[in-house]
């Protein structure tokens, strides 16, 4: 049977049905969710918000490093390693005694004691474009090793899987998406960024352009200039003289809408909302701190919608800097350039979250599709390596300051504790306050358990 869960908002009780999710059941049929389905899964999600780190984390922000960060450049150096795999950066100590990563990132050594970071994730996908639909959606690709593009029957992004089941509850986006849609050269999107088989409905917000360009706006959050606020509120009038038709017979056309327009119109009205996009009330030392790079405000506008209670942000490195991940050649003299801008600004993001009181209650999740291999190729480089790498974790429930996990010699394998991204996947989940054992239906009606994986007890 498909079953939807209620979920844990605030002080809420945990088994408590509101009013807008009983409006929601209608709306939801297609879906394969009902009424008593409704009410048995509250019964289920009594017991579940009493474990460890269910629901802590109000907000979720996912920074994705397309084309795969190298593993051992970066949070897992391997100094002991014979020099072909080894590299050229050198390890340094972080502020949690007995850890250490590169060189290279000096500031976020310094800030280790916030975070977790994970040295055995692994699968079995070479390839960037299906890679990047499981760490995406934490579902493996049907048709690995390919750079697919995205299709209608796609299983959902996680932002788009939250803004289903655990959506705002305030007039914000559900799930906004920085940076640039992602392409394999000139093919269409990649498979892993939309809503796929839930509908259009659960798309981003995406705000494509660099919020640190002075033209910068956000479409979708402020009135078109010829568009007053009494005009505003007469489009909404109006919108409920015609919600009136199901007086008329057409409730069943209209039904599951009325939610959909007062998001709509709440966007539009809301000066919360608009400000939360708007990077000038910051202080002119801070963003110098997050670096003037649009990566760096970016993350500093994620900053932002935390504050503002957006359930799922994106972050996408793809074109926001100078160089992508994907080093097959030059990998040092890229890598130097890119990490300096990317460990001043990750690490800020960081510190700023916790200075505000926003960390414990905002799960951090920084990741590729996959590391690099460990032997460097004839063109000073490294390629594709899913078979170990590592990622960060930080706030919302995690864990401070610890490794979890652990690589061979030359970071190629996991020797303990292997995690695969179903398992990070059912871990956000569990932390977002959704229970990873949760089923939607697709568009052939068939139920999917929404992580395939296990929640990793060892992180919380």
């Amino acid at each position: 049977m498909s079953r939807e869960f209620t979920q844990h908002h605030g002080h809420q009780s945990p088994c408590r049905v509101t009013r807008r999710r009983l409006l929601e059941v209608g709306s939801s049929a297609a879906f394969g969710v009902t009424l008593t389905d409704l009410l048995a899964a509250a019964e289920v999600q009594t017991g579940l918000s009493g474990e460890a780190r269910f629901g802590q984390a109000k907000s979720v922000v996912v920074i994705f490093l397309w084309g795969g960060p190298g593993q051992q450049d970066l949070w897992d150096p391997k100094p002991a390693a014979p020099s072909i795999l080894r590299g050229e950066f050198q390890p340094i100590s972080t502020s949690v005694a007995g850890t250490q990563i590169s060189e290279q990132l000096p500031k976020l050594a310094e800030q280790a004691h916030r975070y977790t970071l994970v040295r055995s994730v692994t699968h079995r996908d070479f390839e960037h474009g299906s890679a990047a639909y499981t760490a995406l959606t934490g579902y493996p690709h049907p048709f690995p090793g390919t750079n697919t593009t995205a299709q209608p029957d796609d299983f959902p992004t996680y932002g788009s899987m939250v803004s289903r089941l655990a959506p705002a509850t305030r007039p914000v986006p559900d799930f906004v998406v920085l940076g640039p849609v992602m392409h394999q050269g000139a093919r269409p999107p990649l498979a892993g960024q939309n809503a796929g088989f839930l509908g259009p409905g659960f798309d981003a917000l995406r705000v494509p352009d660099d919020p640190g360009e002075r033209s910068f706006r956000v479409d979708g959050v402020t009135l078109p200039e010829d568009v007053e606020q009494s005009r505003l509120t007469g489009r909404r009038q109006l919108l409920a003289s015609i919600e009136s038709a199901e007086r008329t017979g057409m409730h069943r056309q209209l039904s599951g809408f009325g939610d959909l327009y007062d998001r709509v119109f709440g966007l539009l009205g809301s000066s919360d909302t608009r400000q939360a996009f708007d990077l000038a009330g910051e202080s002119q030392p801070l963003r110098d701190s997050y670096t003037r790079t649009r990566f760096g405000q970016t993350l500093l506008m994620a900053r932002r919608l935390v504050e503002a209670h957006i359930p799922l942000i994106t972050v996408n490195w793809s074109k926001l800097n100078a160089d992508q991940w994907d080093t097959h050649s030059r990998n040092y003299s890229r890598l130097r350039k890119m990490l300096p801008p990317f460990d001043q600004a990750l690490a800020t993001f960081l510190e700023d979250l916790d200075t505000r009181g926003l960390l414990d209650s905002t799960l951090v999740v920084c990741l590729g599709e996959f590391g690099r291999t460990p032997k460097i190729n004839k063109d000073a480089g490294r390629d594709h390596w899913p078979d170990c790498y590592s990622m960060l974790l930080a706030g919302g429930g995690i864990s401070r300051g610890k490794t979890y996990g652990e690589s061979n010699r030359s970071a190629a394998y996991p020797i303990a504790n292997d995690v695969a991204p179903w398992d990070i996947a059912a871990t956000m989940f569990h932390l977002k306050g959704i229970d990873p054992r949760t089923h939607i239906n697709n568009r052939q009606g068939q139920p999917l358990p929404i992580s395939r994986g296990e929640v990793v007890r060892g992180l919380l």
